[in-house]
């Protein structure tokens, strides 16, 4: 354990993952027999069961789908943080993904307003969301 609440700790299996975003890529699972993209990553299809994916690098882009401003988080590492927004984006590759919107004040929040991936500074290679620039 790495002894903090706000980084996961990888396995082998999602070690790719947070290794490319760690570097500033994200990638998706993607699936040779029906196409599929899916995320989080799984070692099989959530659409078809198949065991035949593999990872793949995500463009980035994604539109917001639904969000919530936190005001109140008593879990660390969270209330030195409120308030923040928590979102929910349909990446361009289909796959819906839990995230957090930043740079973004929040009267400018709108349903399906276009985002690109960004990276937290100094952490482990969280990918967030921000508007388009």
């Amino acid at each position: 354990m790495t002894g903090r609440f706000d980084v996961p700790e990888p396995d082998a299996f999602t070690t790719p993952y947070w290794d490319a975003a760690a570097e500033g890529r994200l990638l998706v699972r993607r699936c040779g027999t029906c196409g599929r993209a899916h995320h989080y990553p799984r070692e099989f299809c959530p659409h078809c069961w198949s065991e035949d994916v593999s990872w793949e690098r995500a463009s980035g882009r994604a539109s917001l789908y639904t969000w919530s401003i936190v005001h109140r988080n008593d879990l660390p590492p969270f209330p030195e943080r409120t308030s923040y927004v928590a979102a929910v984006v349909d990446l361009a590759e289909g796959p819906r993904m839990m995230t957090e919107l930043v740079d973004c004040e929040a009267s400018r929040i709108r349903p399906g307003m276009e985002l690109e991936v960004c990276f937290r500074e100094g952490r482990e290679g969280i990918p967030l969301f921000r508007p388009v620039s």
